[in-house]
């Protein structure tokens, strides 16, 4: 076995947490815009101008391709077509978590993912008994953890968490992101087109198999991509998961190992074949998955989220839609399970982990922290509605517009209120804070 020296330590410890470092900043930085966009939206809705709004993104775009014609209004193209560039990115966060980063041992993941769980199966239960006569499809609206958000209830309580709490809230959030890609893939496909089905496993197949002989070039996956988003949409099968698929293919290893570059070359810019030689050598010593996400990302955080809110946010409030939503069950189910549900389940189930032995509490972090954790993990924010856009349709798929309203409403008012007890409890130095787990 060989050991490593301290500097090679010190750089293997920089390269895991430097990704991390810039995610986190994206996301909390996003979050900003993302909660900017809601209240725009809600603003919009709810003025002079709101006929406007929904004309807006009831407004039809199609495209044809040869016999077939793609018709969708502009909130189904940004729910259908730009969140894939989201979940692409879920998806590349995914590979880089569970090949090397704090998902990639056994017992670092153990932690994150009972916690995740706990976070995911609590809150349905909870709906489930409140609303599940009602309308039962709607449990997996309060599973959802919006990262953003979470990571940015963290940064505004600043130095009360400590790292190891924001690197567990971000695995946890990365397991209930499997979680919510799961449900979606399983719960909210129907009427499945299996010839559709099986072009859409051939261009998956297609893409592994170019990966396999050395295709770099990216716009063949890119073609690759849409080819696959397309079969899955005329399958039934939400196409946001073309987009999860891809990222989960990305090489995770550089094309070219950084300690075989000649530093003295990379540094020569004195031409501009010699600055061409240099981007190249730079970029095949980074793996795609590393590439796309430092690419990627800050559109999806500052640019594709935000337009998402703006284009589902957008609720109706008024004293009739209040009342409606205080009688409705849907609006009790989700407000129990982002609210009470998420908390409870992810700090009972991250103390029988550890009481069990088979992972360690977070270095630093108290009973409360913990429990601030689970309260930041309640805010269901953009995957919560972009779920409850799929669970509330009739047998035809039509959407039920008035318990999508109720869904809405309580995933806003469990987000803001989830958030200011996330806040409160991370920021609270109180001596009951010293508590540790045992």
């Amino acid at each position: 076995m060989r050991f490593r020296s301290l500097p090679e330590r010190r750089a293997r410890l920089r390269r895991v947490l430097s990704p991390l470092r810039d995610f986190l900043h994206t996301e909390a930085a996003g979050g900003i815009l993302l909660v900017a966009a809601s209240v725009a939206a809600l603003v919009w809705a709810n003025s002079p101008w709101k006929a406007g709004y929904q004309r807006l993104w009831h407004t039809e775009i199609g495209i044809t391709v040869g016999s077939h014609e793609l018709v969708l209004d502009l909130q189904h193209w940004v729910n259908d077509g730009l969140m894939t560039i989201f979940f692409l990115v879920v998806g590349l966060e995914i590979k880089r978590e569970l090949t090397t980063g704090h998902l990639a041992g056994r017992r670092a993941a153990t932690l994150p993912v009972a916690a995740a769980l706990g976070g995911m199966v609590v809150p349905a239960v909870l709906y489930l008994v409140i609303a599940g006569g009602t309308a039962p499809k709607g449990w997996g609206v309060p599973m959802a953890t919006d990262i953003a958000l979470a990571v940015g209830v963290l940064a505004l309580a600043g130095g009360a968490v400590p790292a190891s709490l924001r690197a567990f809230l971000l695995g946890l959030a990365v397991v209930d992101d499997i979680g919510a890609i799961v449900v979606i893939a399983v719960f909210y496909s129907t009427g499945v087109a299996f010839g559709w089905l099986a072009a859409a496993v051939v261009g998956v197949a297609l893409t592994v198999f170019l990966r396999q002989f050395g295709v770099h070039q990216i716009m063949v996956y890119v073609a690759l991509g849409t080819a696959v988003w397309f079969a899955l949409h005329e399958a039934g099968i939400h196409p946001t998961l073309a987009g999860v698929a891809m990222g989960l293919l990305a090489p995770v290893t550089p094309r070219v190992a950084p300690e075989l570059i000649d530093a003295d070359e990379l540094a020569d810019i004195s031409s501009y074949e010699a600055a061409h030689h240099t981007a190249q050598m730079a970029r095949s010593s980074v793996s795609t998955v590393e590439w796309l996400e430092h690419l990627l990302h800050p559109w999806t955080s500052y640019v594709i989220v935000p337009i998402f809110a703006l284009a589902n946010a957008g609720v109706v409030v008024s004293g009739d839609s209040l009342r409606d939503a205080l009688r409705s069950p849907i609006f009790w189910g989700i407000m129990a399970g982002l609210v009470l549900g998420k908390p409870l389940g992810v700090l009972l189930a991250s103390r029988l982990t550890i009481r069990s032995g088979r992972a360690d509490r977070p270095e630093g972090t108290t009973t409360r922290q913990l429990l601030g954790a689970g309260n930041a993990a309640g805010i269901g924010f953009t995957v919560a509605l972009f779920i409850a856009e799929l669970a509330f349709v009739d047998d035809l798929g039509a959407p039920i517009e008035d318990e999508i309203a109720d869904a809405k409403m309580a995933i806003l008012l469990a987000s803001l209120i989830s958030g200011l007890l996330a806040f409160a409890v991370l920021r609270q130095r109180s001596r009951a804070a010293d508590t540790k787990l045992s």
